[in-house]
This record gives structure tokens, C-alpha cells and sequence, in this order.
């Protein structure tokens, strides 16, 4: 991810705070397009990140202006792969780590906060809840709050999406981006980048890509606002899906993934759990990618647009896999017999 520190959050002198992040794979996965009767789908699997998910790009952005503005203790609230993230970063460079957590989150995101030697505090209720909780407890504390958008710099860790997606796709855009939406940073920062891109001339001005914000059903503040025509997301009542990284009930920066969807000419869409799960499953058996639900949710918004007619068999469509099985080993079903 450093191989564009020109255009990153670091000054001449500093060294960034990386666990060898970025360049990811885009994937030609061309069984699982034929499935849908297209010819150009990929796969960007950020599951081969440090901590098995995209978190890690921000985390370390964040970490390293962290370090540097001379923070000695970090805080997150968290669904699960920020959190293990931020761990695993705070503890390269040196700080204490203090991660907040609903309750009810999967084991396997406690323990890997706890193995990068953070501190962890579970909460009753949602990320919204952890972060009101972590706040509360880390304002009088001076804590470095590293929680989405609350500090500039993570959101320039994940704008090098965009920039991979442009490289290795040969300085041009996708025709299509589905984008698990959570928090939504990943889509704020590439469409900051697309505009990046242009303006130094890596990519000259064409039409970029539709950005395709895809939630689920259980927990839909982004869709239900694009739906209505409003700017801003009202808060998700009873937020639940078995995919931890889309429950989250309201995005601070809902207007500027709204604004990212709509002045592309995408749109935003909603999956159920199951077709999650029917989604993650396709693309590990089609391609041999480690896809979590949030992964398979991308599959299964693809195979609605194409059934509504909006992609085209040659369009070309990248697909967001933020995160790998590991931790959702239990989603998986049992042989048979």
C-alpha cells in the first residue's frame, strides 16, 4: 500500500507502520461470471490483508499519524475486523490499544484483539453503543479515537483501493463496483481517489465507475435513504444480519456514500442473510477465495442487477471480498451424511 506514500499521510523522515498491507489480488474469476453469463468479473480479495480483512490499510494510516501526533494509547469501537486491525497495528508501533465490541460478537474477533495484546470491552447493544461507550470512557483519558471518520487518516489508507483497482486494471476503471457497505469508508475513499487519480494524470478523465452500495436486509439505513431521495440516514431500528461488518445502524459519513452512489449513476441495493451465505459459498467453490458473508453479499447484489438488466454481458465488474471465512467458519454448512 506504501508504493503511493507521495499521495499518503506521511512526511520525508517518517516511516509508516505496516504488517506488509495492500496490492492485493484482483482476481479474473471468470467461473463464477459465467454463473451470470458475464465475461469480465474480478474479485478483490482483501481477506490477504494482515488480520484477514481491509481494516488494515486504514489502521495503518491511522497508526502511523498516531505514532507520529504522539499518542500513547488508541481506541476503536468495533463489529469485529477494525478492531483486530487497530490491534494488531498499535501493537507494531509500540501503543496501547483499548478496543470496544458488541457482546455478542463472534469469538474469534475477541481473541484475535486479545492476541495483539489489546485491551477489550464488550458491550450490550451494537458498534453505535461501543463507540458511545468508548468515547465516554476515553475522552478524560486522552485516547486517541482512530473510529471511523472521527480522524482523517484512515479513510486515506482505504482511497488505495481505488488506486490498485486503477493499476492493475491498466490506469482504467471497472464499469461496475459492488461495495459491502458498513461504515462505508472503503466507498468514500475511492471515489476521493478516482478525482486523485485524474488530477495527477494516472487516469485520464472518463466515466468512472458505478458504485453499487450493497447492505443487508436486516440492517439497510444506506438503501432505505438512497430509496427515499434524502441526504442523510435515518439510525436502523433492531440492526441484524449474520455478516458483523453490515450492522452497523448508522455511518457518520452517510451523505458522502450516498453522494458517492448517486453522482456515479449506481445505486444501492439490499441481500438477504441467506443469499450471503449462498454468495460466500459460490465464490469459494467457483474461484477458491476465502469470502466472507460480506464477500458473498457482493455476489448476490450482482446477481440481482443482472437479473434486472443493468449489467451487461461485457461490462466489466469488480467485487469486493473485505474479508476472509476464517472468523465465519460457523456459516458454513455441514456435508452431507
Amino acid at each position: 500500500m506504501w508504493r503511493y506514500r507521495e499521495m499518503l499521510p506521511i512526511f520525508d523522515g517518517e516511516a509508516p507502520v505496516t504488517l506488509g498491507e495492500g496490492f492485493t489480488p484482483l482476481f479474473h474469476a471468470r467461473t463464477l461470471g459465467a454463473r451470470l453469463g458475464l465475461e469480465r468479473v474480478y474479485v478483490k480479495d482483501e481477506s490477504l490483508n494482515p488480520t484477514n480483512s481491509f481494516k488494515a490499510r486504514g489502521q495503518s494510516t491511522a497508526i502511523t499519524r498516531a505514532r507520529a501526533l504522539g499518542a500513547t494509547t488508541v481506541s476503536v469501537p468495533s463489529a469485529g475486523n477494525a478492531g483486530n486491525a487497530m490491534a494488531a497495528y498499535a501493537a507494531r508501533a509500540g501503543l496501547a490499544a483499548q478496543v470496544f465490541l458488541p457482546r455478542d460478537v463472534k469469538a474469534p474477533f475477541v481473541k484475535e484483539c486479545r492476541l495483539y495484546g489489546a485491551n477489550v470491552t464488550l458491550v450490550d447493544g451494537l458498534i453505535t453503543d461501543a463507540g458511545r461507550v468508548a468515547a465516554e470512557r476515553g475522552a478524560s483519558l486522552g485516547w486517541y479515537d482512530v473510529s471511523t471518520l472521527k480522524e482523517p487518516y484512515r479513510i486515506e489508507g482505504k482511497k488505495t483501493l481505488a488506486y490498485e483497482i486503477a493499476e492493475q486494471m491498466d490506469w482504467t476503471y471497472p464499469d461496475w463496483i459492488l461495495y459491502p457497505t458498513g461504515g462505508g469508508t472503503g466507498m468514500v475513499g475511492m471515489w476521493k481517489a478516482f478525482e486523485e487519480l485524474e488530477r495527477i494524470g494516472w487516469v485520464r478523465p472518463q466515466r468512472r465507475p458505478r458504485m453499487v452500495s450493497v447492505q443487508a436486509e436486516g440492517c439497510a439505513p444506506i438503501v432505505r435513504a438512497f430509496q427515499e431521495g434524502a441526504d442523510r440516514a435515518a439510525p436502523w431500528l433492531d440492526a441484524s444480519t449474520v455478516a458483523d461488518g453490515l450492522r452497523v445502524p448508522r455511518a457518520i459519513g452517510d451523505f458522502l456514500i450516498l453522494r458517492a452512489v448517486r453522482e456515479s449513476g449506481g445505486t444501492a441495493l439490499t441481500v438477504s442473510d441467506g443469499s450471503m451465505i449462498d454468495g460466500m459459498l459460490a465464490i469459494g467453490s467457483s474461484e477458491g477465495i476465502s469470502a466472507a458473508p460480506e464477500g458473498g453479499a457482493t455476489f448476490a447484489a450482482l446477481a440481482q442487477l443482472v437479473e434486472r438488466g443493468l449489467v451487461a454481458p461485457s461490462d466489466s465488474v469488480v467485487l469486493f471480498n473485505t474479508g476472509g471465512a476464517l472468523k465465519y467458519l460457523d456459516l458454513v454448512p455441514q456435508a452431507a451424511g
